[in-house]
């Protein structure tokens, strides 16, 4: 269904005065203005491939923080996320980025600081309980730890761009639990790294939402597409390199975040 250009016109513009008038502020386009894109490997789109010159950073042309440029063409772009970053690494090498006339700034950052990759090493390596107990490591640091230092990324982020809309990318369930999967990890290791998501979703999204920050739960936008799902899968397993092992593919980066990303962007 369409409608004529001489009514779609007006409505637009009584609901912009609307909005105005009722004393809702009106966000600048973050399509219009700088996008500054931060965090460790699951923003850099390591495991997505076509990494050009970035070393071992791996920013991905398939990456989500790339999509959204090509699509919106902001009037600047700036893509500091690298594989590996712990909270520390967005303070001291890439929140420098971000200034006052940024718009836009993504984020996915907590996992290294959290021990992610020892994580999966030891429920890959160890028993069912000792990767219960690793993983029950990682959740306590979370809780205790983790709000701390995110904390301090978020802060400086308001301070140096206090109009930018700011976007916090969680990470994804790694596992269907019950799923197709016939070999692998078992289904207590599976669990034991899923509640691990669950306890970072719980912190992260707890620390956003202080900040007035938009969190994108990606425990929702790749349900159905975790390893072990009976359809097309946005992760990946064990995989070479080894570092690409348990993040988002090119689908993934497109379906699980970039998708979810332009809805609120």
């Amino acid at each position: 269904m369409s409608f004529p250009r001489t009514l779609f016109r007006p409505l637009l513009v009584a609901a912009v005065t609307a909005a105005t008038v009722a004393g809702l502020a009106m966000p600048a386009s973050a399509a219009t203005g700088r996008y500054v894109a931060l965090g460790d490997s699951y923003s850099s789109g390591t495991g997505a491939g076509s990494y050009g010159n970035s070393g071992s950073c791996k920013r991905s042309a398939n990456s989500y923080p790339q999509l959204w440029a090509n699509a919106n063409a902001p009037s600047s772009f700036a893509f500091v996320a690298c594989s590996g970053a712990v909270t520390s690494d967005v303070l001291n090498s890439q929140v420098a980025s971000v200034t006052s006339d940024t718009a836009l700034v993504t984020i996915s950052i907590g996992g290294n600081d959290a021990g992610f990759a020892d994580v999966m090493t030891t429920c890959n390596t160890s028993s069912d309980s000792t990767c219960v107990s690793r993983n029950q490591q990682a959740q306590d640091f979370a809780r205790t730890t983790l709000p701390g230092r995110l904390n301090n990324v978020y802060t400086q982020i308001r301070n140096r761009a206090p109009s930018a809309r700011v976007v916090v990318l969680g990470y994804p369930h790694i596992y269907q639990l019950n799923g197709s999967c016939w070999i692998g990890l078992s289904e207590t290791k599976r669990a034991a790294i899923n509640q691990s998501s669950d306890v970072l979703a719980s912190v992260i999204s707890g620390r956003a939402a202080a900040y007035g920050f938009t969190y994108i739960d990606a425990r929702n936008s790749f349900a159905g597409h975790e390893i072990c799902a009976s359809g097309t899968r946005w992760l990946n397993s064990v995989t070479w390199p080894i570092d690409e092992s348990y993040h988002p593919n090119s689908s993934g980066q497109r379906g699980g975040y970039y998708n979810p990303l332009e809805a609120v962007a």
